[in-house]
């Protein structure tokens, strides 16, 4: 099965941007769709943005037109660019198959921090 191991999240005011990279030990065209999810304190897992394996992305209302997903099916990668991020961003960020994600595919995630 897929390994994915996320990166890149770190301390950002309000409005900045950060890149987060998602690096996968297998083969990434063998997965349809693929998501960024966030967690935000005390809350639930949500859906931050997907893609397809074509390259056809959605956005919830919460991140469109901030947030940038993509994926490169030859490196393995997928990776998220987010702008003008706000304070309700914070959480702990994780790249996993949007189909296929029960409880053992989550990995560590990377934690995303946005404060004055």
């Amino acid at each position: 099965q897929v390994h994915l191991v996320e990166s890149g999240g770190g301390l950002v005011q309000p409005g900045g941007s950060l890149r987060l990279s998602c690096v996968a030990s297998g083969n990434i065209s063998s997965i349809f769709a693929m998501g960024w999810y966030r967690q935000p304190p005390g809350k639930p897992r949500e859906l931050a943005a997907a893609i397809r394996l074509g390259g056809v992305a959605n956005y919830p209302t919460a991140t469109k037109g901030r947030f940038t997903i993509s994926r490169d099916n030859e490196k393995n990668t997928l990776s998220l660019q987010m702008d003008n991020l706000k304070p309700e961003g914070t959480g702990v960020y994780y790249c996993n198959d949007l189909w296929d994600n029960s409880d053992s595919t989550w990995g560590q995630g990377t934690r995303v921090t946005v404060s004055s």
